[in-house]
């Protein structure tokens, strides 16, 4: 992959009913060259629209790909990735890094009938999580539009497991977190 080659990371931090979502642009060569903010609802259904916001923001078509930090954040406010992928047209890729049985038993447990039943189903239209090792660690991976998603997520990870955008999101993320607090 050439360095230049951008990607879009879109992460988020909560304290509280909202979450703020971060979307940071960086360069394959760990180049960080655009940030975009937005937020969406703790427990709610909305953060769909607030990946796709935060690369509309952006106004970015320069952007190859675009990776979101798990299925699943702000407490179970599940992101459909082909949704996301049809609004951006850019290949979607989904890393989270933990192992687990996936999310069916904790959306049940912890939403009433309606709640969980829409949960449910954008998160059964989800592709399959696939482990990609990187580094010497493991990741999981849902791609929509992607053919070669191992290749891309080792792309844009220099060091340890987490791909450099998704990374600098956090960390963005955080920080706008902490200001909106103070």
């Amino acid at each position: 992959m050439k360095s230049g080659t951008r990607a879009l990371g879109v992460a988020e931090s909560y304290d509280g009913a909202a979450s703020t979502f971060a979307g940071a642009v960086v360069r394959a060569s760990r180049v960080a060259d655009g940030f975009s903010f937005t937020s969406c609802t703790v427990g709610g259904t909305d953060s769909t629209a607030a990946v796709v916001d935060c690369y509309e923001q952006l106004d970015r078509e320069d952007v190859q790909y675009a990776f979101v930090a798990g299925i699943a954040p702000a407490w179970f406010n599940v992101v459909d990735l082909e949704a996301v992928h049809d609004a951006i047209q850019r290949p979607v890729l989904s890393v989270s890094f933990e192992e687990s049985d996936g999310l069916e038993a904790a959306i049940t447990r912890e939403f009433d009938d309606d709640g969980a039943a829409d949960r449910l189903a954008v998160y059964r239209r989800q592709p399959d999580r696939r482990p990609v090792d990187v580094n010497g660690e493991r990741v999981f991976v849902r791609a929509v539009g992607c053919e070669n998603p191992g290749e891309v997520v080792r792309a844009f990870t220099p060091e340890g497991g987490r791909p450099e955008p998704l990374r600098v999101a956090r960390l963005a993320a955080r920080a706008a977190d902490d200001y909106a607090q103070s």
